[in-house]
């Protein structure tokens, strides 16, 4: 509609300059008609005659103007009617994610727990089902908030130095495992660069292209491979999969495209992806600044290509490894969650792990244990949005408080809004975004408690 609205406007602006010219060349007409004609007469009816002509012109031209400046009053609504609609759907994706996130959540931490109980192996087997099918819920929700976000401009990327070596031998190490099980050769090379980068989306940027030419190569393998070029560093992921063909390399950057059916060159038993990985690459990699190249020969393999400007070695971004997890036997922790299920299944969790728990609902649940003779806790973990607009953090402040010292303290929540990190931060404590997951909490929780 606005493609239209916009032609309309370029053929009346055309009409107008072309009406404009005719006037010109009436007046013109007049200036040489008085000079040539020495008749009082004469030069009367010409003046008349032109005086006509000129003023159909000018109000033919009054009412292409006017149909103008409706049609731009029209674009200007029509723009401000869909920035509306982006926000409102971006907000309804925000306060559904959370909503669907939460019983996800205590889903996950329930078969966690489940797993580390003693089970026959079609059991562990249907657990590993289960939650590999929760993954995938969580992937998506996810997935579909970002796409929402960068579409809506709300992602504001925050450029620092980021040192590369780092970024790609964690995403090796990652990846290595999921390489060697498909018998294919994963290889890291480049220099020790630093780049102007926000680290968070690089990260996944390359995340998603190094899962998909894992995912949809066969044999052979994957190189992930940095060169400077001048005062820019091109970062290349490149398989030897299927490759794509000439009509579908647009197509591949699209929502819920996966090429072939979806499941053409992905491994035996492997699950295919979304469909949503090319869409969020090329809204991240648009968002930075950074060109995104591709470039493929069917039957041969693919290569991606990210080019961005080189940082400077002061104060590079470092990505920090995941502390290796041990056991939590005797750890006092005390929990703080609003929905029954999320803390059930969170107290079994910890408790398998050898943890003394001590879980409540909001602060004045936390101050009548205390006053009942609560032993003072480890670690706290707590969640962010209790009921009636209550927030985890006043419980920190309130234990904190008592105790006259730093408690350590986890917060999670579905929220992803930056004002929520920054508030956890300001505290000195650690954010953890629901659905939890076990392995990650429970390496967070003892590198905290060390």
């Amino acid at each position: 509609m606005i493609a239209l609205s916009e032609a309309a406007d370029e053929t009346l602006q055309r009409r107008i300059e072309k009406l404009e010219r005719i006037n010109a060349a009436l007046m013109a007409r007049v200036e040489r008609s008085m000079d040539q004609q020495g008749g009082a007469y004469a030069l009367f009816q010409t003046a008349i005659m032109l005086e006509g002509r000129v003023r159909a012109r000018t109000e033919e031209l009054t009412g292409l103007m006017r149909r103008l400046e409706r049609s731009n009053e029209a674009l200007v609504a029509a723009k401000e009617e869909a920035e509306t609609a982006n926000r409102s759907k971006t907000r309804f994706l925000a306060a559904a994610s959370h909503d669907l996130l939460q019983p996800l959540n205590a889903a996950r931490l329930s078969v966690s727990a489940l797993t580390d109980l003693p089970l026959t192996p079609d059991a562990v087997a249907i657990a590993s089902q289960v939650e590999r099918g929760l993954q995938t819920i969580e992937d998506l929700i996810k997935t579909l908030l970002d796409i929402s976000k960068l579409d809506a401009g709300i992602v504001r990327p925050v450029v620092k130095p980021v040192a590369l070596r780092d970024l790609l031998g964690g995403l090796g190490a990652s990846f290595k495992p999921f390489a060697e099980r498909k018998g294919l050769r994963l290889r890291v090379r480049g220099p020790d660069l630093v780049v102007a980068s926000d680290v968070v989306l690089l990260q996944r940027i390359l995340q998603n292209l190094v899962s998909n030419a894992v995912r949809y190569t066969e044999s052979g393998g994957v190189l992930i491979a940095a060169r400077r070029r001048g005062e820019t560093c091109r970062i290349e992921v490149v398989d030897t999969g299927r490759g794509i063909g000439e009509g579908e390399r647009d197509l591949v950057f699209e929502e819920f495209y996966r090429g072939g059916g979806g499941k053409s060159g992905v491994g035996r038993g492997e699950e295919p992806g979304l469909g949503l990985g090319l869409s969020i690459v090329r809204r991240m990699a648009q968002a930075l600044g950074h060109p995104l190249d591709l470039a493929s020969r069917p039957g041969r393999g693919t290569r991606m290509a990210l080019t961005l400007p080189l940082g400077t070695e002061e104060a590079a971004e470092e990505i920090r490894a995941a502390p290796i997890a041990t056991r939590l036997s005797g750890a006092r922790i005390l929990i703080v969650e609003n929905d029954q299920s999320t803390a059930d299944a969170l107290q079994r969790l910890l408790r398998n792990w050898d943890a003394e728990v001590s879980a409540y609902r909001d602060l004045a649940g936390v101050a009548a244990g205390v006053a009942a003779g609560l032993v003072a806790p480890d670690l706290l973990i707590l969640d962010y949005h209790l009921d009636d607009g209550a927030c985890g953090l006043d419980v920190a402040a309130y234990l904190r408080d008592i105790a006259q010292a730093p408690l350590p303290v986890i917060v999670t929540t579905a929220d992803y809004s930056p004002e929520i990190e920054s508030a956890v931060s300001g505290l000195g404590a650690e954010l953890v975004h629901k659905p939890i997951k076990p392995a990650q909490l429970r390496s967070l929780l003892t590198y905290m408690l060390t």
